[in-house]
């Protein structure tokens, strides 16, 4: 399995529903990192401005960024969750 594999693929949780894949995963956390990041000296250190402008700013950029990796993951086979997935079944 390549990494783009690794990193595209969806996720089955344990009710077999398809989850986000690790890009995506990956993406939350970079952009809420980069952007908390660019908003601090843009607020002038005023928490309610930082996190409206996260929020703002993020909503934005995930939007953009999760079509564009949802397109890429098409035609993708689906990995687990995690190993213990669909070991409990009754």
């Amino acid at each position: 399995m390549s990494l783009m594999d690794f990193l595209l693929a969806p996720r089955i949780d344990h009710r077999g529903w398809n989850t986000p894949n690790e890009a995506s995963r990956i993406l939350l956390l970079s952009v809420i990192a980069i952007v908390s990041y660019w908003a601090w000296p843009i607020s002038d250190g005023m928490i309610y401005m930082w996190l409206t402008i996260i929020i703002l700013f993020s909503t934005i950029i995930l939007s953009i960024g999760w079509l564009i990796l949802s397109f890429a993951s098409q035609n993708r086979e689906s990995r687990k969750l995690t190993p213990s997935v669909g070991k409990n079944q009754s």
